[in-house]
């Protein structure tokens, strides 16, 4: 029998060879099912969360939505700074305390009861400081972690916790990372440290949060002057390979285009916004 079968395939195949015997090939029409496409949101519907808003990049961010018409809603330390922008944007300003975990919970618990949801979240919240590992304190180490990195899991798992009861199909996570979590200067342990772990944290997130259609990218800022940018020598910017210091707008914009609604496919990604400098040889 076996052998048979061996013999009849063979003819088969000379057949083939010959071009005698060829297969019928019937193409069946395919019938497909109509997908309920989730409704495409207007940019003036989306719902954005900012830490840190109050300047710098985070008050350009707050601008860039709020001059799109979305809800925005952001926090700070500072008061007087906060309350600034609120009245010159039309943001929403809760004064807290980000390291505080039940602060910064219930604010962002606050927004879902006063909107229903959030769409965008960008965790740009950050603190720097630069001192001999020698000299330095293990408190202040300690307090740079949990300003810069901590928040970034707990809006996160907010926006995470809240979605499992919701049927919602677009959301969007910007870390503000830095450069620095792949270069350094002597003193920067603890920022360097804390970006570091944003970069990872947001390829972990991406992946966790891919079912609840949430995507999680982040940005990395070169050298960004927030302010005084007049005062920069001609030295600061022809160093630049794009030949001149960022600005907060720079990064905004790049916030406002990874949480435009069709750029779901940028997932997980790390974009580095320097004018070319991480690029650049510098030798001594």
């Amino acid at each position: 029998m076996a052998d048979n079968y061996l013999e009849n395939k063979y003819e088969e195949y000379q057949a083939r060879k010959n071009g005698l015997g060829k297969p019928t090939v019937v193409i069946k029409k395919q019938v497909q099912t109509p997908v309920n496409k989730p409704k495409e949101k207007k940019v003036s519907d989306y719902r954005v969360f900012v830490t840190g808003g109050a300047d710098g990049i985070g008050k350009a961010i707050v601008e860039a939505y709020t001059n799109l018409g979305c809800k925005v809603a952001f926090c700070d330390i500072n008061n007087g700074l906060g309350r600034m922008t609120a009245t010159d944007t039309g943001a929403l300003f809760y004064c807290l305390d980000v390291t505080s975990r039940k602060d910064l919970e219930k604010c962002i618990n606050d927004i879902f009861t006063l909107w229903g949801d959030i769409d965008i979240i960008i965790n740009n919240v950050g603190i720097s400081k630069s001192e001999d590992i020698t000299q330095s304190d293990v408190d202040d180490f300690d307090h740079i972690i949990a300003t810069n990195l901590r928040p970034v899991y707990i809006t996160s798992r907010c926006l995470a916790m809240h979605r499992k009861t919701d049927e919602a199909h677009y959301g969007r996570i910007v870390n503000i990372c830095s450069t620095r979590y792949l270069m350094s200067e002597p003193g920067w342990e603890a920022y360097a440290a804390s970006k570091g772990a944003i970069h990872s944290l947001t390829h972990a997130l991406a992946i966790s949060l891919a079912e609840m259609h949430i995507t999680v990218n982040s940005i990395s800022p070169g050298w960004i002057q927030n302010n005084e940018y007049n005062k920069l020598t001609p030295t600061d910017h022809s160093q630049h390979p794009s030949q001149r210091v960022g600005k907060p707008e720079d990064i905004a914009r790049a916030c406002l285009f990874l949480t435009e609604e069709n750029n779901d496919f940028i997932n997980g990604e790390n974009i580095t916004i320097d004018g070319g400098m991480t690029k650049k040889m510098q030798y001594k």
